[in-house]
Parts: structure tokens; sequence; C-alpha cells
């Protein structure tokens, strides 16, 4: 009888074994998910942390207040995400993928042109926006070329590892480039004479320069490719499917063209 009960205990004692470990295992596979799932570490945080820069008309300020095409797009996709949208202004362009994996910013959302480096440093997103880059000038200068060959012994002004930094590189003599933290910085540096032309986006040249504009005496001289915008996650990181999709419904619904039509855009069809 003893044998009996005690080859009973036994079996109860294995099962108990074999059950916690399922349990464990089963916990530990669900705790694994959380950790690798980038949608499910901002939606535990209840934020978007969006990596941008001063740039309208993609991201700038106006009653104090965070608007702007980039702006009113993330804050609809966060809605849709049940996350509220955090902007957090970079200090520099060009460790934006430095914030990004080192969990300082959660995405790059800022008229971001989609690039060899992007593809490689980041999950991007499918493009949303036309763009392209555009050398500025005084009207005075921009009278006088009409390329960047023509050009290419004056002083530019860049965002540092820019597109527009990449457009000039290897066909301005490296003296002549004066390397900032952004575009705006760009754009003051032609302003205060400082720099004879800068190489920024048409998006912002658009909404910045010519008559009207905070720079009236500033004109562009000319196009030098054509680009498209998109938003980078995280490698790897399921939100940008997520984001996708969001995008494709506002898309179809119209939402994305009557937001591109108010500020002036040309959205990737």
């Amino acid at each position: 009888m003893k044998k009996k009960i005690a080859l009973v205990l036994a079996i109860i004692v294995a099962l108990g074994a074999i059950l916690a470990f399922a349990g464990c295992n089963k916990q530990d596979g669900t705790d694994k998910d959380t950790k690798n799932s980038d949608l499910a570490y901002v939606q535990d945080n209840g934020k978007l942390v969006i990596g941008i820069t001063e740039y309208e008309p993609m991201n700038y300020k106006e009653n104090g207040e965070w608007t702007g095409f980039d702006t009113e797009f993330a804050q609809a996709v966060c809605a849709e995400l049940g996350v509220k949208a955090e902007f957090f202004v970079l200090a520099d362009w060009e460790t934006k993928f430095l914030e990004l994996n080192s969990k300082s910013v959660d995405c790059i959302w800022n008229g971001m042109t989609i690039t060899d480096e992007a593809l490689k440093n980041a999950s991007v997103s499918d493009p949303y926006v036309k763009n392209a880059q555009v050398i500025v000038a005084n009207k005075d200068t921009a009278a006088k070329y009409s390329s960047l060959e023509e050009m290419k012994d004056l002083k530019f002004a860049v965002e540092g590892e820019s597109a527009g930094h990449k457009e000039i590189k290897g066909k301005v003599a490296d003296e002549n480039i004066a390397v900032l933290a952004n575009q705006s910085d760009a754009l003051l540096e032609v302003a205060s004479g400082s720099a004879d032309a800068c190489v920024i986006d048409i998006t912002m040249a658009n909404n910045m320069t010519g008559e009207g504009t905070s720079y009236a005496t500033l004109t562009q001289v000319c196009s030098l490719n054509e680009e498209e915008y998109g938003i980078a996650f995280r490698k790897d990181s399921d939100i940008t499917a997520k984001v996708n999709e969001i995008m494709a419904e506002m898309k179809a619904n119209g939402k994305l063209d009557a937001l591109a039509e108010k500020y002036d855009l040309t959205l990737v069809k």
C-alpha cells in the first residue's frame, strides 16, 4: 500500500512539474513576444515619441503648438494606434538613427527622404509625399545662375547628412560647404549673407521663401533631383506595417489628400 501511495505521489509531483514548465514556457514566450514587439512597447508607454526638427510645412510651431503636415498626419495615426503623439526636437539631424536605436525616439517623422542610408539603418514606411532638393539663393544671385555647375565655386549651406548635403558632396569643394544642424539654419545663412546659396527640400522652399514668406528676398534657382518622403522606425519594427496599413486607409478615404491640399504638398499615389 505504501508503495502505491508513493507511486501516486510521484506521478502527481511529476505532472505538477510538467504543467509548471509548460506554464513557464508559455509565459516566457508571451513576455518575449511583448519584449520584441515595438508596437507593444509603444502602446505600453501610451505614446509614440516622434523625432523632428522645426521644418515648415512638415513640423513647425504656431501659437506655441506643433502643427504641419507631418504633425497632423502623425497625430491621426497615433489616434488609430491608441497612443499620444509626443514630439521630440532632434538637436542634430546627423544623429537621428542613433537617437532612434537608443530609444530616445520611436520614429523619425519629419519630411525624411528615403535614401539607401535610411533603408540600411531603419525600417522605413511606404513613401507618402513627393519632394526634391533645390538650390535657394537671394534673388540677385539667382538671376545670374541656372545650374549647380555654374554655382560650384560659391559658398553653400546645408543640413549635415541631409539629402541636400549628399546631392552637392563631390560637386562642390568641401571648403565651400558649411554643414549645419538643420535646414532652417541653412536658410538663415543665406538670408544673413554668410552663404551664397543653400540646398533644401522643395517643400520647405515653397513654404518659406518668396513673396509673403519669412524669406521674401530668397528664391529657388533650380531643382537637383526628385525624392519621396518616408517614416523611419527601428530596424525590423512591427510598427512599420501597422502605419503602412493606416496610411493606405487614409489615402483611400481621402483624409491624406485633404491634408496634402491644406499644406500644398503632392502625395505619392
